[in-house]
């Protein structure tokens, strides 16, 4: 037997894999990553050697207002490490300057100041000016143009009055936008839900270059990049993480440069060969990633990537705050043909993007290539709701997974960390 450790809530679970059964491990190379400096170090290094830039203390000098975009509760990013650093560069050189945190929620829910508390620490979240972005919140946003899409770009007006717009985030493989980090920290970070909508539309989507890894030809990526030079974007502090959710490298200055330069790290790391077998099992990272369904689907994508077709994904996510949208969970628990669904998807305009939409397009794609079980504390109704199964721990759902495929010997494949790969 192979004993796996898999990351689930703020703890792990593990599962004993047959040795004759097992096809393969998919790991990222970022977990044995080793190096001598300390977190705060990496990033401190990182910030006084800039990409393409001038430091973050000389850029602030002469500006009075600067807004800091910083990553929402469910992105893992170190805050609790970078944004004291970015406050004292900021402070460093003006020691007057307005500085606002803008908490960059996307389409999703509200921060919490429990939340927002666990991100940064008591001190930042008492003494810091934090605002939390609202997609919805028409008198605070401002239309700056059309993206090469077509859409509205339509963001945060707080970014928009910026003397300075900063960003931190981290850089990991992204399901759709190819990775995460650097220009996504504008566009979906603070931007209106309407910009969203059009960005995230059916047919890029659907677009063959919309894949984990993929930069180059990408329709997203493009408005994303288009969105953040329109947001006079300044300067990012970006960061790659291991599987403990520690900094292992940091890439600082110009938006779009020091993000590419990150990529091109965190590329090299992702990257591992697809091991095809009829049964994979993967995970959403742990939390904050696994906190529901609807994020869970990047682990999923993961796995569709090295499943034969019609085989099983056993996707082991908490999903403690459970499904995570209505929109999502309304599209398939209330229409029982997933093929209708995403032929509904592709039929849907670029300007006509609904909620969730995109996610549910992933999701549908998945469930159309292969079947899935969760293992996961969500409800047993709501997870067959959403057309998957539901088993209460990883051993169950092997065991179903047999039963489905009527063989007791298909080979499994298992990725710890299903957003951490990119399958080659």
């Amino acid at each position: 037997m192979t004993n796996i450790k898999l990351p689930y809530g703020k703890k792990f679970i593990h599962v004993n894999v047959p040795e004759e059964r097992l096809e393969g491990i998919l790991e990222s190379k970022a977990h044995a990553f080793k190096t001598e400096l300390s977190e705060v170090e990496i990033v401190r290094k990182a910030l006084d050697n800039p990409v393409e830039s001038q430091t973050l203390r000389e850029l602030a000098k002469d500006k009075n207002n600067i807004v800091i975009i910083s990553s929402d509760h469910t992105r893992p990013v170190p805050s609790g490490i970078i944004m004291p650093l970015l406050l004292e560069e900021i402070r460093g050189g003006n020691p007057n300057a307005n500085i606002t945190i803008l908490i960059a929620t996307g389409c999703h829910r509200g921060t919490t100041k429990e939340e927002l508390v666990g991100k940064f620490g008591k001190d930042i979240v008492d003494k810091e000016k934090i605002v939390i972005h609202d997609c919805d919140d028409e008198e605070n946003l401002v239309k700056l143009g059309t993206l090469p899409s077509g859409g509205e770009l339509i963001v945060n007006k707080l970014a928009v009055e910026a003397d300075l717009l900063i960003a931190e985030g981290f850089i990991e493989p992204h399901f759709f936008a190819g990775f995460s980090g650097g220009r996504k920290s504008v566009l979906p970070g603070i931007a209106s839900r309407t910009t969203v909508l059009a960005n995230h539309c059916a047919e890029f989507i659907a677009h063959d270059k919309a894949r984990t890894g993929i930069l180059k030809g990408n329709p997203v990526h493009k408005d994303m990049v288009f969105a953040a030079e329109k947001g006079k974007l300044a300067f990012i502090i970006n960061v790659v993480i291991d599987s403990e959710k520690k900094v292992i490298n940091a890439f600082a200055g110009h938006y779009n440069e020091a993000h590419i330069k990150g990529t091109k790290f965190a590329a090299e790391l992702a990257g591992v060969k697809a091991k095809p077998a009829d049964i994979v099992i993967t995970t959403n990272g742990g939390y904050p990633l696994d906190q529901n369904i609807y994020q869970a689907v990047k682990g999923m994508t993961a796995a569709e990537a090295t499943c034969n077709d019609k085989g099983v994904i056993i996707i082991a996510a908490e999903c403690s705050d459970g499904h995570g949208g209505e929109a999502f969970y309304d599209t398939f628990a209330k229409e029982p043909s997933v093929k209708k669904i995403m032929d509904q998807f592709l039929a849907t305009g670029r300007n006509e993007t609904i909620v969730d939409q995109w996610q549910s397009q992933i999701f549908a794609r998945v469930l159309l290539h292969c079947n899935v079980i969760m293992v996961t504390s969500s409800p047993k109704e709501m997870v067959e709701a959403l057309h998957m199964k539901w088993a209460p721990s990883i051993e169950e759902a092997i065991n179903m997974a047999d039963e489905i495929l009527r063989n007791k010997n298909s080979k499994i494949t298992v990725i710890p960390d299903g957003v951490s790969v990119t399958v080659l």
